[in-house]
């Protein structure tokens, strides 16, 4: 479930918001319906590696992966597979970081309830 709302939700929202709407999406999701820590983190990772992996393969393929092997050489690595990887990867920790902060958050809110 978590899974699947920051996917759909990440891919409707870059088509017009800056990328780092992700982190957005991640912690609101898993704050309202993460039911584990271990879910809350590799739910929103694996959801925005998948995302970013298929749309840089679909932006990608068809110019030959032109645009992927420039920054590709721009970096110093040797292919656009690894620029690929290195980016889906990174949009991947940083929802997954932002979705386990969010499931603390609301730990730490519904903590702070009891105690009163």
């Amino acid at each position: 479930m978590v899974f699947l709302i920051i996917l759909i939700a990440a891919f409707l929202l870059q088509l017009i918001l800056p990328w780092w709407v992700i982190v957005i999406i991640s912690f609101l999701t898993c704050a309202i319906l993460g039911k584990t820590a271990k879910i809350a983190l590799w739910s929103p990772f694996i959801a925005i590696l998948v995302l970013w992996t298929a749309m840089a393969l679909y932006n990608s393929i068809p110019n030959q992966h032109l645009m992927a092997g420039r920054v590709a050489e721009m970096l110093g690595v040797d292919s656009w597979l690894l620029v690929l990887l290195i980016t889906a990867l990174l949009g991947g920790f940083a929802a997954g970081l932002s979705g386990f902060c969010g499931y603390h958050f609301r730990k730490a809110l519904i903590r702070e309830k009891s105690n009163r």
